[in-house]
């Protein structure tokens, strides 16, 4: 299992997604993959910061210092992250793209720590982006009127003349698709060119390679979370700013 977790565990390194052990279920076999593993990993590392968290401000100082001041940098970085793009809106959102940023964030850095990112799966990015789709036609439905979006869908021609609206549905469409695909290729492809880097180079592949983890881990996916969530805010901004016009 170690062998196929960690990409740096061995010299015979791979980017694939290898299945750990299976098992069957209402007479289907199922896999546990390197994937669940993963993001079961970071799913617990964030658990446990967020525990930590809590316990942390429930003993909270007026004079914050140590682990209050990382929380509070955490929760105010991402609270003006959410409050620049949506404004007023921002209430409802702050602790859903909080949650999706924290998530996408240590998933992609996982890296750092040997693991395979679960984001350089497309089953993982796919739900997140659908996620995004579900919200912004739910505020779409919630804040405009049956009218408004049919005249939109039909833009530009009247809406009597509805000969853009397949057009304009597979661009919808293509929202939840363009935004997985965008960080799922991202991450991948670093995750590539690490295992490529340790699979060929293999002993001379000592130390030096953690300039490349800071790249294509830290750097490139802080800007892919970043980019995923502020798409995300701006989708559902739009669709809500639309029904208040």
């Amino acid at each position: 299992m170690g062998r196929s977790v960690l990409l740096s565990s061995s010299s015979d390194i791979d980017f694939m997604i290898h299945g750990v052990f299976k098992y069957h279920l209402f007479g289907q076999e199922l896999w546990i993959t390197t994937t669940h593993i993963c993001l079961l990993i970071v799913i617990l590392i964030i658990v446990g910061f967020a525990i930590a968290a809590n316990i942390a401000m429930r003993h909270a100082s007026e004079v914050p210092g140590g682990f209050q001041n990382v929380v509070e940098l955490v929760v105010e970085k991402l609270d003006g992250v959410v409050n620049s793009s949506m404004g007023r809106n921002a209430p409802a959102f702050r602790n859903y793209i909080g949650t999706v940023f924290i998530f996408i964030l240590i998933s992609n850095i996982s890296g750092l720590l040997g693991l395979r990112p679960p984001t350089a799966d497309y089953g993982v990015t796919l739900p997140l982006g659908v996620l995004t789709f579900i919200l912004i036609h739910f505020n779409q439905f919630k804040w405009q009127k049956p009218k408004a979006i049919w005249t939109d869908m039909c833009s530009p021609l009247p809406p009597w003349l509805p000969l853009w609206l397949p057009i304009n549905i597979i661009s919808e469409i293509a929202v939840p698709i363009s935004l997985s695909l965008r960080l799922f290729a991202n991450v991948l492809s670093g995750t590539v060119m690490m295992a490529l880097v340790y699979g060929l180079l293999k002993v001379f592949a000592l130390a030096w390679p953690a300039a490349l983890h800071v790249y294509f881990d830290l750097f490139s996916g802080a800007i892919q979370t970043y980019v995923f969530c502020m798409l995300t805010m701006t989708y559902v901004n739009n669709a809500i700013e639309a029904g208040r016009e």
